[in-house]
């Protein structure tokens, strides 16, 4: 494999590090976008996107863009994302990047928090909602459009980039300490944090994992790009790293074309966050159960063989061998095939993958990495396939450390709060002084909010969100997401909540993974496949009871939920419950569901 030129860990800016790989990687190509047909992808090479990022470069010149000033976008991701990000980089601005699916006031919050001088929208419908702001927020003085007639309020991008292509501007070469991007985190509570991350920390932590990976990635590497650029996990990885190996990602139409854009791009690497790996792992999972067969009893037997490889029972025996490699040609491969044929990298970052799934997907021959890592510090510590321990996020990257710090949990406990240290934190968050003295550390550490625990080797363990932790009324400290986590690998649940600080017990608010469920139904005598009716059905409420206790045997009685409230309304963005990077509101559950948790408790 053509390994990757290192020459590009010098630089301290994003722009640098881009025009260096522009130049090595000029014919390579870079983005891909979905053909009017669909039938096939269009592909921009290096050379092609820096010169519409040197274009709009100068179009954003045109309008007073310079040092410091914002530049915002409200889109998903796509090739002018990337083109207005850098160029406005190029300029030493900062960019500030918003999801398509957030609520108008969060889009004003931020225009206005972050003082963007220009916003950027991309499409119609989405301006309709914003043509408003220049006039009532001081600092914002233009938008422009991306597809679509831009009308007298706002300018097209189209033309800015051939304004810009007639008055060239040479690019600017921010310093490291220059802060790049303004990441808003999706709070759960409140308005959103603009994390402050500059120059120097989003190109330190592309380097340093580019180092991590560059015995697998090669330029030759593609990925499909889902994951939200304007999130740091996304960002990073089918971004800024994509750039410093001059790789290429295609981008996918829409979240229900996910499947079918697979086969179009034929990734060889993917990054999601666990939710999708835990749900592709159900979906082939419950086909091989439907399929039966020869196909199933090949699928278990080069599952065993994997296993037994795992524990190193069985890696020098030609018979576990000669399983894998018939297990291989015979299912494994089709099922790759269904990811388009050549994937073999994952990269999961977001919250901790269960070590269930992720031999699972090492089993079919596709190599699992794990990020541990969060807005503020970006990615921090990676567990790798050669260098991992179970349960375990990894060891932190190169320049990157972490310690425990126990002052809340008592001397003697391992657990305590993760601190991190680096040259990848972020400057502060803007606006909130406070709040940033609140987590950044007079050492230089950064207090993360997340529970945790280092092995003498160094692994780090996550066992918990600070906050989220909860005592029952015997005392037991209750840490719901690792619960959580366990559960939804139930063919059954599609979401859930665990829920009793301050009550003998747990309970469980599940929403059920209805396509599966429904089936399960008409075998067990329902004839009604309504999820209103479904759950309040007693042979569900005892299915979901069931599910529980099988994949909770890994925690203590006290931990499992003893009761369930099950509710046809799916966890989405749309009806507020989860946050655009589907982090799950606990309070907005509590809220909508207080009555009926409360009655969990009162009913024996």
């Amino acid at each position: 494999m053509k390994r990757m030129d290192r020459e590009s860990d010098c630089h301290d800016n994003l722009v640098a590090i881009f025009e260096e790989s522009a130049r090595k990687h000029a014919n390579n190509p870079m983005f891909g976008t979905k053909n009017r047909a669909g039938t096939g992808y269009d592909w921009l090479t290096y050379r092609q996107v820096a010169e519409r990022i040197d274009n709009f470069r100068a179009g954003l010149a045109s309008l007073g863009v310079g040092s410091g000033d914002g530049v915002a976008i409200i889109s998903n991701n796509r090739v002018e994302w990337a083109v207005a990000c850098y160029a406005t980089y190029g300029l030493a601005g900062r960019f500030v990047a918003m999801y398509e699916s957030e609520l108008p006031r969060i889009w004003r919050f931020i225009v206005e928090d972050s003082g963007a001088k220009v916003l950027i929208v991309s499409k119609q419908e989405v301006l309709e909602m914003v043509r408003d702001f220049h006039r009532e927020i001081d600092a914002l003085e233009g938008i422009v459009l991306i597809d679509g007639d831009a009308g007298p309020d706002a300018v097209s991008m189209a033309d800015l980039e051939r304004i810009g292509s007639r008055s060239p501007v040479p690019s600017v070469y921010p310093r490291g300490s220059d802060i790049a991007s303004l990441i808003y985190t999706s709070g759960t509570t409140g308005n959103p944090k603009g994390v402050q991350m500059t120059h120097g920390s989003l190109s330190s932590n592309a380097s340093t994992l580019c180092q991590a990976v560059e015995h697998v990635l090669s330029p030759e590497d593609r990925s499909l790009s889902f994951l939200p650029y304007a999130h740091i996990f996304g960002q990073l990885v089918e971004l800024h790293l994509l750039i410093q190996i001059g790789g290429s990602a295609g981008f996918a139409e829409r979240k229900d074309t996910i499947l079918s854009d697979l086969l179009l791009v034929r990734p060889s690497v993917l990054a999601a966050v666990p939710l999708v790996f835990n749900r592709v792992h159900d979906g082939i999972q419950k086909a091989m159960e439907e399929k039966g067969g020869l196909a199933r009893r090949v699928f278990d037997m080069g599952r065993k063989a994997a296993r037994s490889r795992r524990r190193g029972d069985g890696a020098g025996k030609w018979v576990d061998r000669w399983k894998l490699l018939l297990a291989d040609r015979l299912v494994f491969r089709r099922v790759r095939n269904q990811f388009g044929g050549r994937l073999r990298v994952g990269v999961c970052s977001g919250a901790h993958l269960n070590p269930e799934v992720e031999h699972f997907f090492e089993d079919l021959g596709i190599r699992i990495y794990q990020a541990w890592g969060m807005t503020e510090i970006s990615a921090h510590t990676l567990s790798r396939p050669e260098d991992k321990r179970p349960g375990s996020v990894g060891r932190p990257l190169p320049g990157c450390s972490v310690t425990i710090d126990r002052n809340h949990t008592g001397e003697h406990n391992k657990d305590g709060e993760i601190i991190a240290y680096g040259p990848n934190l972020m400057a502060g968050y803007q606006n909130l002084p406070e709040k940033t003295t609140e987590v950044l550390r007079p050492d230089g550490g950064l207090a993360t909010g997340d529970r945790g625990r280092l092995d003498e080797d160094g692994y780090l363990y996550v066992t918990g969100r600070i906050k989220e932790q909860y005592k029952l009324d015997n005392g037991k400290y209750v840490f719901p997401s690792g619960i959580e986590e366990a559960i939804k690998l139930s063919p059954y649940v599609d979401n859930i909540m665990v829920e009793g600080a301050n009550r003998p017990y747990n309970v469980a608010i599940v929403v059920p993974d209805f396509p599966a469920l429904a089936p399960w139904a008409m075998t067990n005598g329902i004839s009604s496949t309504d999820p209103d009716k479904l759950v309040e059905a007693r042979e569900v409420k005892a299915l979901f009871l069931s599910e529980i206790e099988k994949c909770c045997g890994q925690f203590a009685s006290y931990e499992v939920p003893k009761k369930t409230l099950i509710i046809a309304e799916p966890f989405t963005p749309e009806n507020g419950i989860l946050t655009p990077t589907l982090k799950l509101k606990r309070r907005e559950v509590s809220k909508r569901y207080g009555e009926e948790i409360e009655r969990l408790f009162l009913v024996e």
